[in-house]
């Protein structure tokens, strides 16, 4: 049973080849764009796959996904009707809260101030300085990664809540769920992570009226956004605008609209942006192709297979 592998963007087609070969003695391991017999490949492994890449693979069993998002597979309108699989690995989900808490701690001990300080040479011992506990984090998408990243943000002593499509319930976070919840949510939130899946119905929900009712009487000298979820998200035209009036103190974005972000963007250079190449939570061919690897052999002996995309909510 042959595997095909199109990894494209930033993940090395190579790695995976390798890797998956190491997981997986004696099955053929293909690339797309490589002559391979169509009606071999029973799996597929994908990363920004080019559309209809899957179409014509009569005996295509599953697709597993090599990151956390899926969109890159369910906006493909030739994808073929079989499983579904996410990534849901705790090698990644330790990064991305490793991201999520290296960032809340920036704004909290106001690292960029203290940078421009050192350059300046001001020595500036400043008495106003807030404790964790008086800065508001607010989580959107409580899934595997955001519920994580939530516990690592409580145990730095963070006020955390979170904010979900539907009710979770999380040891020590203030939870809220749904439209009705989202406004309360956002006005007790000094620093907004989103961490959500791209859907149609979260596609540009960070735009200028959700940034608008962030908390405006917070300890963290504004309100702060930090995107680590899908570009998709955000409309970045807002974000520039509620940079410029005010209504945000800083954004940390790892993911855009277009990527790689193009040199003419004007967040590349802004003084109160800080982007980061979509590197919050790289997928590590190492730890990910054993998930994969693991999920075939239960799959061939006859266990249901872990993990499944929901078409119809699109995660």
């Amino acid at each position: 049973m042959t595997i095909l592998v199109v990894a494209r963007g930033n993940m090395d087609d190579a790695a995976w080849v390798e890797r998956l070969r190491h997981e997986l003695p004696g099955r053929e391991i293909v690339v797309q764009g490589e002559p391979f017999d169509r009606r071999a490949v029973h799996y597929a492994v994908a990363w920004k796959h080019p559309p209809g890449a899957f179409a014509g693979l009569p005996n295509l069993t599953a697709i597993f996904s090599l990151g956390a998002g899926v969109e890159h597979l369910l906006m493909d309108p030739r994808l073929p009707d079989v499983p579904v699989l996410r990534v849901v690995d705790g090698d990644l989900t330790a990064r991305m809260s490793e991201y999520v808490v290296l960032h809340a701690l920036r704004i909290l001990r106001q690292h960029e101030l203290l940078v421009r300080q050192q350059r300046e040479r001001i020595w500036l011992d400043d008495d106003r300085q807030p404790a964790a506990r008086d800065v508001r984090v607010g989580v959107m998408g409580l899934g595997v990664l955001g519920a994580d990243a939530a516990a690592k943000l409580r145990t730095m002593g963070f006020d955390v809540a979170g904010w979900s499509r539907t009710a979770k319930v999380l040891p020590g976070v203030a939870c809220f769920a749904g439209a009705e919840g989202l406004t309360p949510f956002l006005s007790r939130t000094d620093i907004l992570v989103c961490l959500l899946p791209l859907t149609p119905d979260t596609a540009g929900i960070i735009d200028r009226s959700l940034l608008g009712r962030l908390a405006k009487d917070g300890r963290a000298g504004g309100a702060h956004l930090v995107n680590a979820g899908r570009g998709g998200l955000q409309v970045e035209a807002d974000i520039l605008a509620a940079l410029e009036d005010g209504t945000l103190a800083s954004a940390t974005l790892d993911v855009f609209e277009t990527e790689p972000l193009p040199a003419d963007s004007p967040l590349w250079g802004h003084p109160r942006v800080t982007v980061t190449p979509h590197n919050a939570a790289m997928s590590s061919p190492h730890a990910i192709a054993g998930l994969i690897a693991r999920q075939i052999r239960r799959h061939e002996a006859g266990e249901p297979f872990e993990h499944l995309v929901d078409r119809s909510r699109g995660y």
